[in-house]
């Protein structure tokens, strides 16, 4: 084995078992800077009521918006990054520019997964990957992402005392007393630099410091499901039934560039109900066969 791809396998291990890893420098400076005008642009569309409902969250803008975010959605050097991992077929669900302005309160400790009745959502292998690239060079003060490793496949205390993520409540900030704003054991701050790109996990418990600078902190992030080929067809199914629709009149180039990773379930499969409830490994299995 070489020290390249051994470098490689110890990401893929740190995702497995930490629930997240850093790809540096995946983006150039050009590349970046076109991210921010792009991103900008869109973010100052914004109405003053929305603003007000993502206040934790700062934005929650669809990429799908903006066709020439495809380029990003088909980043050669991230799926290549993917594949080195060894995840194979790995393909794009949606994706959002989450961008928290300056003097913004903390975002919410939340989990993304939303298929914990299905068995296979308590094992290691990773099942939706959140692909985060960061705009802006992050530090605890300007909000940057926080998380508790391991917490993707073990459940913690907050597990059982949080809201499900993105109730208007929490996207409000209405009452930073809640324990989803507050800091909790064994987390950690993952600072990264402009153009690096962080790979978690949907399971893992993440949140964002609150930005206390006097700049806008951006962060785009994409759903991608590794080995996508090799899930369970009711999960395919699922997938389907959540991905990000185009809009109508993207280019056929924009269309050409995501070929190979857009969701396209043809089954008869009935797909998995949607359920941010986690439950135990024993609890989940035991309804599954009630079910089948």
């Amino acid at each position: 084995m070489n020290d390249q791809q051994a470098k490689w396998d110890a990401k893929r291990q740190h995702l497995i078992e930490d629930g997240y890893c850093l790809v540096e420098n995946v983006l150039t400076a050009a590349e970046v800077a076109e991210l921010r005008e792009i991103t900008d642009h869109l973010v100052k569309q914004m109405s003053e009521e929305e603003a007000r409902r993502q206040r934790s969250t700062g934005s929650l803008i669809p990429v799908v918006e903006d066709q020439r975010l495809a380029q990003l959605i088909a980043h050669p050097k991230a799926l290549r990054a993917l594949e080195s991992m060894g995840f194979r077929d790995n393909r794009f669900q949606s994706g959002y520019i989450i961008s928290k302005p300056p003097q913004s309160p903390p975002l919410f400790w939340h989990f993304d997964w939303g298929f914990w009745n299905h068995p296979i959502s308590y094992e290691p292998r990773p099942l939706q990957l959140f692909l985060m690239y960061y705009l802006t060079d992050t530090t605890r003060a300007n909000g940057c992402l926080r998380v508790i490793p391991g917490s993707h496949l073990r459940e913690t205390p907050l597990h059982k005392v949080i809201a499900e993520a993105h109730s208007d409540d929490l996207s409000s900030a209405r009452d930073l007393n809640r324990v989803e704003f507050h800091e909790q054991p064994g987390e950690i701050d993952v600072m990264v630099k402009a153009g690096d790109l962080v790979i978690g996990d949907s399971r893992i418990m993440h949140a964002a410091h609150a930005n206390q600078s006097d700049q806008r902190r951006t962060v785009v992030t994409l759903w991608f499901h590794p080995d996508y080929q090799d899930m369970p067809e009711e999960l395919q199914a699922a997938f389907e039934t959540r991905k990000d629709a185009l809009p109508p009149g993207w280019t056929p180039e924009s269309l050409r560039l995501l070929d190979s990773v857009l969701i396209n379930y043809q089954g008869q499969m009935a797909p998995v109900k949607f359920s941010r409830v986690r439950l135990s490994r024993e609890e989940a299995q035991k309804r599954w066969s009630q079910s089948a």
